[in-house]
């Protein structure tokens, strides 16, 4: 090593006495060392930078990859500034070494550094170096240069390997318990019985009709002077009864083709002479603009419950079979 240090210093000395004599308006001089032509792989090595230049206020700058490399196999691994001296006649010289790795054994050909000062672009000196492989039979430890190696840290590299190795189990774990909890709160702020309640029962169409009937009686349409609208309604509900109950598509036809239809069912053809009367006064209120009197509104109403009641289906015996009034039959 005190040779190459001596070697070193012999050859900076004789640069700095040939570029001494170089007037100050030449512009910069670069010249490139190394400490040795072989590097063990994985290991660090120097080399050392002599620039001369003129000096102004103007600093120089190397030019240098931005992925830190001399070439794709040599890193840079830091640059360092070590001294600036004055060498009069308006010339300094700046001292800065490089230190470089590489992982990749072979024979490689450093280019030169670009040196820019100013508009002056120098070029320094092409070095040959050889990077040996190491022999990892004869290590005495793993990894000796891992000491070198900066290797970038995660914020994962810090957890615990089974996180690492099984997070994706983890947090279906997780998402499943925060669902458990959140339910088992639903259930304990609404109740079970009310989330698990029984659906509603579905009503029959004669239920469905009487509901509408006693609704539309407790609007009190024709004592507000309502009695187009009251008609209206109070036909719909029958309308949409004969559609549930029968089949027949009554919301779409007219009063006579609603009575001609009834007159063909057995079950509808009495009854048919209460839908008749209702259908008669209805389009006679929403067609002729007449107000019915009040006791027509009331027939009509009463005459609507009797239809419904009527024409509502005789109840099941446990046999399975209509029930028949045994005093009809005496």
């Amino acid at each position: 090593m005190k040779t190459t240090a001596y070697i070193n210093g012999l050859l900076a000395g004789l640069f700095l006495t040939a570029v001494a004599g170089v007037a100050s308006a030449a512009g910069p001089k670069v010249q490139a060392m190394m400490d040795s032509t072989q590097l063990l792989m994985g290991n660090t090595m120097t080399i050392h930078l002599n620039i001369v230049e003129p000096a102004d206020d103007n600093v120089g700058h190397f030019v240098l990859p931005k992925d830190s490399t001399l070439i794709p196999e040599i890193e840079i691994r830091q640059i360092v500034t070590l001294d600036t001296v004055d060498l009069g006649n308006n010339l300094r010289q700046i001292r800065r070494e490089m230190i470089i790795q590489s992982f990749d054994s072979g024979d490689y050909i450093i280019p030169e550094m670009k040196y820019v000062l100013g508009h002056d672009t120098v070029l320094g000196d092409k070095l040959a170096l050889r990077v040996i492989p190491v022999d990892v039979d004869h290590l005495d430890s793993i990894n000796p240069n891992a000491d070198v190696q900066d290797a970038d840290s995660r914020w994962w590299d810090f957890l615990p390997a089974f996180i690492v190795d099984y997070w994706e189990w983890i947090l279906l774990t997780i998402v499943l318990i925060a669902a458990g909890v959140a339910a088992f709160i639903m259930l304990r702020k609404k109740g079970v019985k009310q989330i698990f309640k029984a659906p509603a029962p579905v009503l029959s169409p004669y239920e469905v009709a009487m509901r509408d009937l006693t609704l539309l009686k407790e609007k009190n349409l024709c004592a507000a002077g309502n009695e187009k609208e009251y008609y209206t309604d109070l036909t719909d509900i029958l309308r949409i009864y004969l559609q549930n109950r029968f089949g027949i598509n009554a919301m779409e036809m007219t009063s006579s083709q609603i009575t001609s239809e009834l007159n063909k069912n057995d079950e509808t053809r009495l009854p048919n002479r209460l839908m008749k009367q209702i259908l008669e006064v209805a389009d006679f209120v929403k067609f002729a603009k007449q107000r019915p009197l009040p006791e027509d509104n009331n027939r009509a109403f009463q005459s609507a419950v009797q239809f419904v009641e009527d024409t509502r289906p005789a109840p099941v015996a446990e046999n399975g079979e209509k029930e028949n009034s045994d005093k009809a039959k005496k």
